[in-house]
């Protein structure tokens, strides 16, 4: 991960990184790759912000309660149509607009998680589903290499518990570019240039 790290410094600009983490022990693998991270991109003359999701108690369900004051439809809640009026309206809670600030700021950005059954753990789909909001980090006209993040960098970081053979074409949990395919789209949201 540091090579990959500092060459993705090379082409960064303001050199702004934000880290969102997802693991609930400081003394596991992931917390050791995100401390390294940190290390590492300091080093190099970056700012790094981490969002520690367990530390933070981020709360990973997508609801109304994200929305300061009423909603446009209460009996018939739509969470994107919802969330999207109110970040137009400025109206969405604290805990979303820090965590899209932080978003906005940074050049890079790194998903340091471990991977639960396929994925990424339900705390950090709860930040992806509540800070990729609707308008906000994407709409019909702007996504992927034309969307609002278009000059920002993205990385996953993770663990899997699992031998690397077990992640082949021919293993037992098949190929891992295509278990990852969902978060490379998601990445690809995010940022022009996946890595």
């Amino acid at each position: 991960m540091c090579a990959q790290l500092q060459s993705l410094i090379l082409g960064l600009a303001a050199k702004k990184v934000l880290i969102v983490y997802a693991h609930q022990s400081t003394g596991s693998f992931n917390a050791a790759a995100k401390d390294a991270a940190v290390e590492v991109l300091a080093g190099q003359g970056c700012t790094v912000a981490v969002s520690d999701l367990y530390a933070m108690k981020f709360k990973a369900t997508a609801t109304a309660e994200d929305i300061t004051g009423e909603v446009k439809n209460a009996d018939h809640f739509r969470y994107a149509e919802e969330t999207k009026l109110a970040w137009e309206e400025g109206k969405l809670c604290a805990e979303i607009t820090e965590e899209q600030r932080k978003l906005t700021e940074a050049d890079l950005i790194i998903f340091q998680f471990p991977m639960y059954w396929f994925t990424v753990p339900a705390i950090m789909k709860g930040w992806i589903d509540r800070v990729l909001t609707l308008g906000y980090a994407y709409s019909q006209e702007k996504r992927y290499s034309q969307g609002i993040f278009k000059d920002k960098k993205a990385m996953l970081s993770f663990t899997t518990g699992s031998h690397e053979s077990m992640f082949s074409a021919d293993g037992i949990n098949g190929d891992m570019n295509v278990t990852l395919w969902p978060l490379q789209v998601l990445n690809q949201n995010i940022a022009s240039t996946r890595h």
